[in-house]
């Protein structure tokens, strides 16, 4: 499933569409009806944790706002209501920008609370599945046969065409339509809003640090191939108790979770693959063995992780017993 990187790679290909009005619709998404979106103003686009939201209007109506507006303008309102800063303004910078058992994570939203205003709305939510992406301007082809031994091209759930010519293509991916996005910059590891103490006091409860990672309310945009690397890099086994964890241990995971996370942004915007050090690896860089396990809490969503016994040793709990291993 797309993390928090490529959804914003994604956002960055419907950038160049906003204020374009769509001409034509197609797809095969049963979820909504795709003849809604005819004729309709492609107003905004955002992204936030895994999510993409695109914003429709009537085309004959004013563009509005876009999202980067918004936010200047109500930065710019709560200057002029706050003169006591010296006279300088503190006007933040606007945000710049193959795994069997992920299938499974469409259908598990515990960890990621719904949009705040689910319904009828100008707002399109795109939440994408295992080799869910976008294409510009062009159609997604098979590069292999498949189980049948057909070479059949990806079918997509949504294509919009523009008066401009261009378009966009939608695969693999769950949409409704809703009033607002869910958003919430303090929690995005992307954003420069993340609020570090509170993602530090989720990783401090008494609960493996592999299950509170993937917790959205505090690592939006954070998946299973991020939790796996920066554990790995962390030196820190996946089943350790954040509570057993010294406050350094702590700072460096986060540290590793926004490095790794932007260094793979990077590396994307141009056009270079990940080089994973333990995700779906044999052995780790120092050439010890790795062990594989289906890892999560006890009645919940559980992901394939992979961790190095030696370079990420089980560390005892405060009763003295070790973190449970599989």
């Amino acid at each position: 499933m797309p993390e928090g990187p490529s959804v914003r790679k994604f956002q960055l290909l419907t950038s160049p569409f906003v204020g374009q009005v769509v001409a034509k619709v197609g797809g095969s998404s049963r979820k909504i009806n795709v003849n809604d979106l005819n004729a309709l103003r492609l107003q905004d686009s955002q992204v936030h944790g895994k999510n993409l939201y695109l914003a429709f209007v009537a085309a004959e109506g004013p563009l509005g706002p876009t999202a980067e507006e918004t936010v200047l303008q109500r930065e710019a309102a709560g200057v002029a209501s706050s003169p006591a800063q010296g006279g300088q303004e503190q006007v933040r910078a606007p945000q710049t920008h193959p795994q069997d058992e992920e299938l499974r994570e469409l259908q598990h939203s515990r960890a990621e609370p719904p949009d705040a205003a689910e319904g009828p709305g100008n707002w399109l939510r795109f939440h994408f599945g295992l080799f869910g992406s976008i294409r510009a301007n062009e159609f997604s082809r098979a590069n292999k046969a498949n189980k049948r031994g057909d070479w059949k091209d990806p079918i997509p759930r949504l294509v919009l065409h523009f008066e401009s010519g261009g378009f966009l293509v939608f695969y693999n991916c769950r949409m409704h339509w809703c009033s607002s996005p869910r958003a919430d910059p303090a929690s995005d590891i992307l954003s420069v809003e993340f609020h570090r103490g509170r993602a530090l006091d989720a990783l401090r409860a008494p609960d493996p640090v592999c299950y509170t990672l993937l917790d959205q309310r505090y690592f939006s945009g954070l998946g299973n191939i991020i939790k796996n690397e920066i554990l790995y890099l962390a030196k820190i086994h996946p089943l350790t108790q954040g509570s057993v964890l010294a406050l350094s241990d702590l700072e460096r995971l986060l540290d590793c979770a926004i490095q790794f996370s932007s260094a793979w942004l990077h590396s994307k915007l141009h056009g270079k693959g990940l080089h994973p050090q333990i995700y779906q690896k044999e052995q780790c860089p120092v050439g010890h063995a790795v062990m594989k396990g289906t890892l999560g809490p006890s009645g919940g969503f559980k992901r394939l992780t992979w961790w190095c016994p030696q370079c990420q040793p089980a560390v005892l709990s405060g009763g003295g017993d070790p973190s449970p291993a599989t």
